[in-house]
């Protein structure tokens, strides 16, 4: 089975080509996805490449995914249109998280709004964040997101729409999106700790196979361990947030 990646998405937008490739992903779809993943895109990391939106649903599709996430509800129908959902809904940002108390009108707010619109769309879960630290110590930050998420779980469960809180690295730098210094939520078990804490079958964790390995590592184990916690993967290889090929370290493979 070929990996799915930013090359094949890619590819299926290079002009005359397009119909021809288009219609071979579709007759090989079988045998190329095996079933076992509900395969999805992150709509931000190919903004640049499809400014039609509804061009890169069309992509999505052929390649055989289920899902164009992170993308705004005005995008939703499209999905819709082209056979698609939204695996995951935004919300607010990983800046001004739960974790400081004088961002909690802002971000409850937004979650509340987006946890509703989830629900009428049949978008099963939404993204949290921690925020970064500013100076509040681990075990307050902690408390507060506890404090906060028990706040919005009784309104997520009615809405059966579930809170997936991510993880973040903040060890890379070079780049905005390939690290978060700063970032209060940057281990596996300090954010299952809270979900713990909330007790909540609808506050999950968004395991990000790249930022656990650059933060925790022992990525199986962590997968295993925490299976019962976690809502939502991410994968993309390290270092470089890039392809799952034989260029990074993580053997997805296995």
């Amino acid at each position: 089975m070929s990996a799915l990646n930013r090359r094949d998405v890619l590819s299926l937008a290079s002009g005359a080509a397009t119909a021809a490739v288009v219609g071979s992903a579709q007759a090989d779809e079988p045998a190329r996805l095996k079933g076992r993943i509900n395969h999805s895109l992150v709509n931000w990391c190919y903004k640049d490449h499809f400014p039609d939106f509804a061009a890169f649903c069309r992509q999505a599709k052929a390649l055989g995914c289920k899902s164009l996430e992170l993308c705004d509800p005005e995008q939703w129908p499209t999905l819709k249109e082209h056979g698609l959902t939204c695996a995951i809904a935004g919300s607010h940002g990983f800046v001004k998280g739960l974790n400081n108390p004088k961002y909690w009108d802002e971000c409850q707010a937004k979650l509340r709004e987006r946890i509703e619109q989830a629900a009428a769309f049949g978008c099963p879960s939404v993204i949290t964040f921690t925020g970064m630290r500013e100076d509040i110590p681990d075990d307050v930050g902690a408390r507060n997101c506890v404090t906060a998420l028990k706040n919005l779980a009784g309104f997520a469960e009615q809405k059966k729409v579930t809170l997936c809180l991510e993880m973040l690295n903040t060890r890379a730098s070079d780049h905005p999106m390939k690290g978060h210094p700063g970032y209060q939520g940057d281990h596996t078990d300090y954010c299952i700790d809270i979900l713990k804490a909330v007790g909540s079958p609808r506050v999950k964790l968004l395991f990000d196979i790249y930022h656990v390995q650059i933060m925790d590592g022992d990525v199986i184990r962590r997968l295993h361990q925490h299976k019962d916690w976690i809502g939502h993967i991410h994968t993309a290889g390290n270092p470089g947030r890039g392809e799952l090929d034989n260029t990074q370290e993580i053997n997805y493979s296995n």
